[in-house]
Formats: C-alpha cells, sequence, structure tokens
C-alpha cells in the first residue's frame, strides 16, 4: 500500500480526532509527560497528546502524513517533534521516554511486528508504560478497517510476550464500532494491551 497516495489530499482518512483509546486511556498522564508515538500518520493521535500538555515526539515515514499532521497542530497552537522516518531504521534510544504508544501499526508483518515492539520495550523509561491498540484476528470478518492478511493482525497472546516480568495493566479483544474517516468505519474487533515497565522512573 502506498501511503503517501492514501494520506493525499485533504480529507483525513483516519479522522482529526484521536482513536478512542488514546482519548480514554491517556488523557491523564500529566503535563511534560514525554511520548513517543509511533506509525503516526496524519497526526490526530500525537497532536490530541501535545493538546493535554504532553512532550510529543511522532515517527511516520510519509511526507503527505507530515504536512497534514503540521497543519493540524498549528490549527490547534500546538508543537511536536516529527520525525519522517521509518520504524526499520530508528533507533529506538534507551530508556527514552515515559509513554510509547502504537495504534493500528499493521502493515508490519510478525518479523517487523516483533522488532517494533523489542524497540517500544527498550525505549520505555523504568516504570513507564507502553499503550498499544489494533485490529483482532477476528477483524478478517469486518470490513471496517485493517489488513486481511492474518498474520498482521493481533491477539493479546501475540503481543504480551515482548513485555516479560511488566505489569499488564490491560489485556482485551473486544468488539465496538469505529466512527474515524473513512479509513476506519463500522464493527470492528479491536485489541488494547496496555502494560508498565518494571522498576522506577
Amino acid at each position: 500500500m502506498d501511503w503517501n497516495e492514501r494520506f493525499s489530499g485533504e480529507e483525513f482518512h483516519f479522522g482529526e480526532a484521536p482513536a478512542a483509546f488514546v482519548r480514554d486511556h491517556l488523557g491523564g498522564l500529566g503535563a511534560g509527560a514525554h511520548v513517543l508515538t509511533i506509525a503516526e500518520g496524519e497526526g490526530r493521535n500525537a497532536v490530541w497528546l501535545a493538546r493535554q500538555g504532553c512532550r510529543v515526539t511522532a515517527i511516520e515515514p510519509t511526507g503527505t502524513g507530515r504536512e497534514k499532521a503540521m497543519a493540524l497542530a498549528a490549527r490547534h497552537g500546538v508543537t511536536m517533534e516529527w520525525r519522517q522516518e521509518s520504524l526499520e531504521s530508528y533507533g529506538w534510544p534507551s530508556n527514552g521516554f515515559d509513554v510509547v504508544l502504537g495504534c493500528f501499526f499493521q502493515f508490519a508483518d510478525p518479523r517487523l511486528r516483533a522488532e517494533i515492539l523489542a524497540g517500544m520495550a527498550r525505549t520505555t523509561m523504568p516504570g513507564g508504560t507502553v499503550f498499544l491498540h489494533g485490529f483482532s484476528t477476528r477483524q478478517l470478518g469486518n470490513g471496517s478497517g485493517g489488513p486481511r492478511s492474518e498474520p498482521n493482525l493481533w491477539t493479546p497472546d501475540r503481543l504480551l510476550p515482548a513485555f516479560p516480568g511488566w505489569q499488564v495493566v490491560r489485556a482485551e479483544d473486544y468488539d465496538a464500532v469505529l466512527d474515524e474517516g473513512p479509513g476506519h468505519s463500522g464493527p470492528a474487533a479491536l485489541i488494547d494491551v496496555i502494560v508498565r515497565k518494571p522498576g522506577r522512573p
């Protein structure tokens, strides 16, 4: 899929509002929390987090995504660090962030997903939290978005082994109705995983 082409045009493919998971679970981080959000697309989650007072670093390879994210941030009067690079090349600095968010990065096959999850674990500060949100393997029965490749879809058991010894705050496979622009619309099967790294910041 050509994501540069997908994000071209004026309409936001996944809407301008944050994912409901982000709004529901990351709203209480507190001003100054350093957040990394990956595969950020057109910036909807990053901009909302910046509006909550977080220090946001976003990773997204597409130029069209960056342009729309910067415009959305300007409309809301916030700033963020935007890194236009792929997750395959990102360095994942050790203990770099209080919070790491991965939302619908389901272009990643099992090999790449394992590399990304290992990087997310490494770059989370002791006592910090990883938030994961995406489509369940059950999503193949729905038409509301996501890949048509079962290995790219999630179960909690496909994600949790990347975080051995971490506190499992949430691990749910559930149904909801998405209303997130033309890209995510209708009944959906979703996965939430929230895990906290051992230790103190």
